[in-house]
């Protein structure tokens, strides 16, 4: 993976942390819409680090591709993208 990996290791260790303080939170009963908020905000830094993820893929694999393998890497882009939208 060439995307800044210091960076993505660390927001994935910051949404493992949230998601643990979201299963706390379901365990001491907490209010619905605190729990829904820490769900987002966790859906937030994951959506960050796939962010950074495909722009290191465009970046590096896809502009460093040749021929039919530029096809099938914006291909696959174009797949991903329709999955996010």
């Amino acid at each position: 993976m060439t995307a800044n990996r210091d960076k993505v290791v660390r927001l994935l260790r910051t949404a493992r942390g949230q998601m643990d303080g979201i299963l706390k939170m379901i365990d001491d009963n907490r209010y619905c819409i605190d729990i829904s908020n820490q769900i987002m905000a966790c859906q937030a830094i994951l959506s960050k680090v796939n962010g950074e993820v495909l722009n290191a893929h465009l970046q590096n694999c896809v502009l460093n591709s040749h021929g039919d393998d530029t096809k099938q890497k914006l291909d696959e882009i174009a797949k991903i993208l329709n999955q996010l939208v």
